[in-house]
């Protein structure tokens, strides 16, 4: 058998089993992606973007707050009361107060870390909010006749290609 008899062949095996119905050649969407109806599917709404932005925003108003160990118990000189029994300490030469005074800089180094970390995702959603809102907008008003009326499909479907 030739190359061209068994291709003929095996052509028309394919012809007889095609329904005559149309067939679209796609596979299934890929769990995770929009659409997929896997559990896993991403979506975020204004409202969520929002109350995320409102807890950092609370966190970082209460960890200001109750965290400034370097801060707390201020004398007229502006020293803390940890870093006043650091220098207390290191005054009746105790290692200790050196060690105080070492710790005391570290926490306060990463209390503001975090502190800058809350403001940048409190600040990063509302900017992303706002942003998201206003494209919303713009694609609205281009996609709508300069009557106001709804764009035709015809004009829609030379987006799409």
């Amino acid at each position: 058998m030739t190359f061209n008899q068994e291709w003929s062949g095996l052509m028309s095996e394919a012809k007889g089993r095609q329904s005559v119905g149309m067939r679209l050649n796609a596979g299934e969407t890929p769990p995770g992606t929009p659409g997929s109806g896997s559990p896993f599917d991403l979506v975020v709404t204004q409202d969520d973007l929002g109350a995320v932005g409102n807890q950092a925003f609370l966190l970082h108003a209460e960890l200001r707050r109750k965290a400034d160990i370097a801060g707390a118990g201020r004398n007229t000189s502006g020293a803390g009361s940890t870093a006043q029994a650091a220098q207390e300490l290191s005054a009746h030469n105790m290692a200790m107060g050196d060690e105080l005074s070492t710790t005391l800089s570290v926490w306060d180094s990463q209390v503001k870390t975090v502190l800058q970390m809350c403001a940048h995702i409190s600040n990063h959603l509302n900017y992303s909010q706002k942003t998201h809102a206003k494209n919303d907008e713009l694609i609205e008003a281009s996609l709508r006749g300069r009557d106001g009326s709804a764009m035709p499909v015809s004009e829609l479907s030379k987006y799409m290609s």
